[in-house]
């Protein structure tokens, strides 16, 4: 029973760290090629 506790528990943390860096994964995507292409020109 723990287990099944524990599992739940572990699926959901991950579901919310994925939701939360999610945004900032594509900020440094967004501003990764921005200097990226800054740099280019």
């Amino acid at each position: 029973m723990f287990r099944a506790i524990a599992d739940a528990l572990r699926t959901v943390g991950g579901a919310i760290a994925t939701v939360v860096t999610l945004p900032f994964r594509l900020l440094a995507r967004l501003f990764g090629g921005a200097s990226h292409a800054g740099r280019r020109v």
